[in-house]
This record gives structure tokens, sequence and C-alpha cells, in this order.
């Protein structure tokens, strides 16, 4: 299974993503800005999904909307 970001760039576990535009994590009262680098990704069983820890939260992100640092 790969797992790409928006680009097309391949994802591995324990890369480092960005944010590439604003998002609001529903359930978790956050905002996640364009600026901050999240490190070591997790991949989930959904090539479209990654897990990640922002702020001590547990959160799966959409592939769509991360870029490979």
């Amino acid at each position: 299974m790969i797992v790409t970001d928006f680009n097309g760039t391949a994802l591995q576990e324990g890369d480092s993503v960005k944010v590439y535009k604003d998002l609001k994590v529903k359930g978790a009262g956050i905002t996640l800005k364009r600026v901050p680098v999240i490190k070591n990704i997790r991949l989930t069983n959904d090539p479209s999904e990654i897990g990640c820890k922002i702020k001590k939260t547990v959160i799966i992100l959409r592939t769509e909307f991360v870029q490979k640092t």
C-alpha cells in the first residue's frame, strides 16, 4: 500500500508533514494552521489517512491536506 501526500510524494512511517491550509478539527476544538510541522506520523489501514499527535491529541488527517517536508 502506497500512501501519498497531495503532491504525490510517498509518505512513510515517522515522516514529518505540514498542513498546507487551515483546518478545523472536529471534536478536538482546535484549528490547525499552515505553518507548524507535524512530526512522526503513523500510517493507518486506509491509504488516504495518516495518524498524528498534535497538542497531546491524537488525530487522523486526510493525506489530501498534508505535504511532506
